[in-house]
C-alpha cells in the first residue's frame, strides 16, 4: 500500500521542528549565507595547513577557463614539470591543451560513429543507445585517452597552438557539436536498418561526416599545425634556444621521451562489483578507434595510496582523478571531510560507505588533478599537496590542501609508472581486463 504524507504528520513536523531551541537561529543562518557557508568548519583552516615533507618543484599553475579539460592538464602537467626541470623551463611553460583538444574532438567524432554502427540494430530505446546518444561527446577523459592522442598526434608547445575563445568557453561549439552527431546518428541508423547500404557507402558517408566534423573543429579551435619551430629562454641564465620545423611526434619523443606505455590507471573502487587486483575497462568508452585501451587496476586504499608516495619521493608528480565537489572549498584551496558539517547543521547522519556513494550516485569521479607533493608525519600521510587547473586566483596560487581522509573517501583514480609497482602488482597489471557497463561509475569522465 502506498505511503501517503498527511496533514496529522506535518503537524507532528511543525510541533518538532518549533521544539528544537535553535531551529530558527539556524533557519536565518542558512537562509542568509547558504547551507555551504553556514556549515563550513574555521578548524579546517589550521589543520590544513599548506606545507609538506615531501614538495615537487613545480610551475604556474595552468587554467583551463570555462571548458572541461581537467584532464588534459593534469597529464599535460605532469610532463612539463620534467620538462622545466631538465631543460630550466620559466615557471609559466605550458603544453598545447587545445592541440589536444582538437583532436580529441575529432577522435571522439568518429568513436561515436563506430559505436552508432555497432548498435545500429538496436531500438533507440534501449539502455545502451539511450546512453550513447545522451551526450555523444563531452570535453571530459581520462588518460588512457589521452596518450591515445599523443601516441597518434604527438605534443606541442602551447605557442605553437594558443587558446581559442572556444577552448577557453567550450559550450557552445560543443553544442552544435552534439548536434551534428546525433544528426549522423540518425542517417548511419537508416543506412543500416533501412537502406541496406553496404560497408563501403558506410565508410564513404562517415568520411564526408568527418571532414565536416574537421571544418568546424578548424573554425572553432584553428587548424593545427602540422611543423613549427620551438623557441624559449631558460629560466636561470636567460639563454635563448631554437629548434626549427618539429612535427608534434618528433617534439614528444625530443623533449619528453616518455614510454606511455609505462604508466598504468590503479583505481581505488571498494564495490562489491570490482573484486581488488583484479584490471578492468569499460564497454563503448574510448576516444581513438584502434587506440590505447582503458584499463584499470583496482587496488586497496592502503597499496594505492603508497604507489603515489613511492612516486612522488623519485620526484615524479601523480595524475589523479576524484571528486572533487565534496567537502571542497575553493577559495581557500581545501579539500577535507572537515570542511563543512552538515551532520551538525542539519543534526541527522549523511554520511554514506564510499562503495554506496558509488553504487547509489552520490559520488564519482568529475576532476582531474596532479599530486605534486605529500606530508608524511611517522610513516603515514596526513595530507596532499594539489597542482590544480583553475588558475592562480583560487587556493594557494592555485595550489590545493587534500587531507589524508579525504583522499581516502573520494579518490578514485592515479596514474603510476610501472617500476613503482610490486611483482605482484605487474603481474595483475597484465590481465586481461573485465569489461564492464558503459554507464559504470569507473567510466566516469574526468
Amino acid at each position: 500500500m502506498a505511503f501517503k504524507i498527511k496533514k496529522d504528520d506535518i503537524k507532528r513536523f511543525r510541533a518538532d521542528y518549533d521544539n528544537r531551541r535553535d531551529s530558527h537561529v539556524i533557519e536565518n543562518t542558512v537562509t542568509k549565507n547558504g547551507v555551504r557557508n553556514a556549515s563550513f568548519n574555521w578548524h579546517s583552516i589550521q589543520d590544513n595547513d599548506p606545507h609538506f615533507s615531501i614538495d615537487l618543484k613545480t610551475g604556474d599553475v595552468a587554467d583551463q577557463k570555462q571548458s572541461g579539460r581537467c584532464w588534459m592538464f593534469a597529464a599535460l602537467n605532469t610532463m612539463r614539470h620534467e620538462m622545466q626541470q631538465k631543460y630550466n623551463l620559466p615557471d609559466d611553460f605550458e603544453l598545447s591543451q587545445s592541440y589536444q583538444f582538437f583532436w580529441d574532438k575529432f577522435e571522439k567524432a568518429n568513436y561515436f560513429y563506430e559505436n552508432v554502427l555497432k548498435t545500429a540494430h538496436k531500438a533507440t530505446d534501449s539502455r545502451k543507445v539511450a546512453w550513447l546518444m545522451a551526450e555523444p561527446q563531452n570535453d571530459g577523459g581520462q588518460w588512457d585517452m589521452l596518450c591515445a592522442l599523443i601516441e597518434k598526434y604527438g605534443v606541442m608547445p602551447k605557442s605553437a597552438m594558443p587558446e581559442s575563445f572556444n577552448s577557453n568557453n567550450s559550450r557552445g561549439i560543443d553544442s552544435v557539436l552534439n548536434n551534428k552527431l546525433r544528426h549522423d546518428a540518425v542517417i548511419l541508423r537508416k543506412m543500416v536498418n533501412e537502406d541496406h547500404a553496404s560497408q563501403d557507402e558506410l565508410d564513404a558517408k562517415r568520411t564526408t561526416m568527418l571532414n565536416e566534423v574537421y571544418r568546424m573543429l578548424a573554425y572553432a579551435f584553428g587548424e593545427p599545425s602540422t611543423h613549427f619551430d620551438f623557441e624559449y629562454r631558460t629560466k636561470k641564465d636567460n639563454e635563448y634556444h631554437r629548434d626549427a620545423n618539429l612535427t608534434p611526434r618528433e617534439f614528444f619523443k625530443k623533449y619528453i621521451g616518455w614510454n606511455l606505455n609505462d604508466y598504468v590507471s590503479i583505481i581505488q573502487a571498494p564495490t562489491a562489483d570490482k573484486k581488488y587486483h583484479k584490471t578492468y575497462t569499460i564497454d563503448m568508452l574510448g576516444n581513438v578507434v584502434g587506440g590505447r585501451q582503458i584499463k584499470h587496476l583496482n587496488l586497496p586504499m592502503d597499496e594505492f595510496k603508497d604507489l603515489a608516495i613511492k612516486q612522488l619521493k623519485h620526484g615524479e608528480s601523480v595524475w589523479f582523478g576524484s571528486d572533487v565537489v565534496q567537502y571542497s572549498e575553493t577559495k581557500l584551496g581545501i579539500m577535507a571531510l572537515n570542511t563543512y558539517d552538515y551532520n551538525a547543521l542539519f543534526d541527522m547522519d549523511l554520511d554514506m560507505t564510499k562503495a554506496d556513494a558509488l553504487d547509489y550516485g552520490q559520488s564519482m569521479m568529475d576532476h582531474a588533478m596532479v599530486l605534486t607533493g605529500v606530508d608524511i608525519v611517522d610513516g603515514k600521510p596526513t595530507k596532499w599537496k594539489v597542482e590544480n587547473s583553475w588558475g592562480n586566483k583560487v587556493g594557494h596560487k592555485g595550489y590545493f590542501v587534500m587531507s589524508d581522509d579525504w583522499m581516502d573517501k573520494y579518490c578514485y583514480q592515479i596514474v603510476i609508472n610501472k617500476k613503482y609497482l610490486s611483482d605482484k602488482q605487474r603481474k595483475v597489471q597484465a590481465q586481461d581486463p573485465i569489461v564492464l557497463k558503459p554507464w559504470d561509475p569507473m567510466g566516469t569522465l574526468a
